[in-house]
């Protein structure tokens, strides 16, 4: 399929619906955005060679809180132990620590990759039915489909069942969802919170920030298992890209390829306290009294970082995080993306890295549900293709992923898209993962992924017609926004 028209192939004239409903929340926010700017000035993005800090020795916390710095030499010297050279894993490890101190590596973990929804609802559903004492979800959208009814019903059988269930979820997100839908929730005791109102009226607090959205996925049962990733609440997702539901067959729509992550160990509660730092900033009602917090004891070997980013922080601790990751990566760069807009720090760490030698490849998409941040992305591919970088688009499927491997040490899978909203305006959600076991699977993953694309060549993009490099540029103009 030649990609330099792929945009108005059939495959994407079969989107129409989903590209209204993505077009009504990103115009939505867009407009507002623009609204505010004039009126109060725009945020804008780290300056990264100031913000990010030198490596520094490196330090664990386990499920009895701090390891101290003998344990955690020995720690390092165990690792190598197992798997040889750990150069590349010690720097990336100190890197991270140096990022944020306050969110720490946590050892003892154990991870289960999710690919598509089929498998992570599957997931998510058996660990709802044997939630014990609460469960906590936060979700962009949770519409009123099959998909968001089989999570309603299951929702009420728990809280009928004297578990206590908090919902977030985001106002934008959610508009196509009756209200009537999350009123049923609230009527059972379901404690639900809508993040920023729509409705300058509707909410708690003094600030009306409908350009501030909450795009984290996060699902926390009873304080011990976790769920985070790109998958939202929706039909959309209620297939694999090989195959469809009834309703995507007789729509003629795409399935969606995604990744999600199930989380067991001592990290559980960094992700619970985002969580709960998120409902009080939003001042949600009180919680109902529940064990928040269990003692929680080693799982596995993994070692992860919990990475969350809000409107208001100072800077965007995901954004420094993949920066510092890419800037000092040695082998290789492989990251998927639903939405790429770069700003002119993530382009030069791109270009950076390929240009020193880095093997760089990034997955996008070959059709998607806004058609102004597919082209804003397409703007760039020049630029990152003449430096080096390998840009491949999936075929088949839209693709929705948010993933980065590097160095084969460094991964991580969550909410945050390479765009200016992910980095600037949205509450987002990441995990950071450091070790070579989980990041041979993100390779196998990417490998899968990478020979279902097709490759851009330069030579064949530099021909795409006037009209593509009209929308381009056009899209470029709001990517800020978008």
């Amino acid at each position: 399929m030649p990609y330099p028209g792929l945009a108005q192939s059939p495959q994407w004239r079969a989107l129409p619906l989903l590209r209204a409903t993505a077009a009504v929340r990103r115009m939505a926010v867009a407009a507002f955005g623009l609204l505010t700017c004039a009126c109060a000035g725009c945020a804008s993005l780290p300056d990264a060679k100031l913000e990010i800090p030198h490596a520094q020795s490196v330090a664990f916390d386990n499920a009895r809180g701090p390891v101290s710095a003998g344990k955690s030499s020995a720690i390092l010297g165990e690792l190598k132990r197992k798997s040889g050279d750990i150069d590349i894993l010690e720097k990336h490890l100190a890197l991270e620590q140096a990022i944020n101190a306050d969110s720490p590596l946590v050892l003892g973990n154990k991870l289960v990759l999710l690919q598509d929804g089929p498998a992570t609802y599957q997931a998510m559903f058996a660990a709802i039915k044997q939630a014990k004492d609460h469960i906590n979800l936060e979700t962009y959208i949770f519409e009123d489909d099959d998909i968001g009814q089989q999570f309603a019903d299951l929702l009420l059988e728990r809280q009928a069942a004297g578990v206590q269930v908090n919902l977030i979820y985001d106002s934008v997100g959610c508009l196509n969802t009756p209200k009537d839908f999350f009123e049923r929730l609230r009527t059972a005791g379901i404690q639900v919170l809508e993040f920023n109102p729509v409705n300058p009226l509707a909410g708690n607090k003094k600030e009306w920030l409908l350009n501030n959205r909450d795009h984290r996925k996060l699902l926390v049962i009873d304080g011990r298992i976790a769920f985070l990733g790109g998958i939202n609440i929706s039909e959309s997702y209620s297939s694999a890209p090989s195959g469809k539901s009834a309703k995507q067959k007789e729509k003629n729509l795409k399935g969606w390829r995604d990744t999600h992550l199930q989380l067991e160990g001592p990290v559980v509660a960094e992700f619970q306290k985002l969580f709960m730092d998120t409902w009080a900033k939003q001042k949600g009602q009180p919680l109902m009294q529940k064990n928040y917090f269990p003692k929680l004891g080693k799982q596995g070997d993994e070692i992860v970082r919990a990475i969350g980013s809000a409107y208001d922080d100072p800077h965007s601790l995901i954004y420094l995080t993949l920066l510092s990751a890419i800037n000092h990566a040695e082998q290789q760069v492989q990251l998927t993306n639903a939405y790429f807009a770069p700003d002119p720090q993530l382009l030069k760490a791109l270009t950076d890295a390929a240009q020193r030698g880095v093997e760089v490849k990034m997955i996008l998409p070959s059709h998607t549900d806004s058609w102004a941040v597919f082209h804003a992305g397409r703007a760039h591919y020049s630029k990152l293709l003449r430096a080096g970088v390998k840009i491949y688009e999936r075929r088949g499927a839209v693709m929705h992923s948010k993933t980065a491997a590097i160095d084969g040490v460094w991964s991580t899978i969550g909410s945050t898209n390479l765009d200016w909203r992910s980095f600037l305006h949205n509450d987002e959600l990441n995990a950071a993962i450091l070790g070579r076991d989980f990041a041979r699977q993100m390779e196998a993953m990417f490998a899968k992924d990478l020979a279902a694309s097709d490759a851009i060549d330069i030579d064949r993009w530099e021909q795409r017609s006037l009209l593509f490099r009209i929308k381009e540029w056009a899209a470029r103009l709001v990517e800020y926004w978008l």
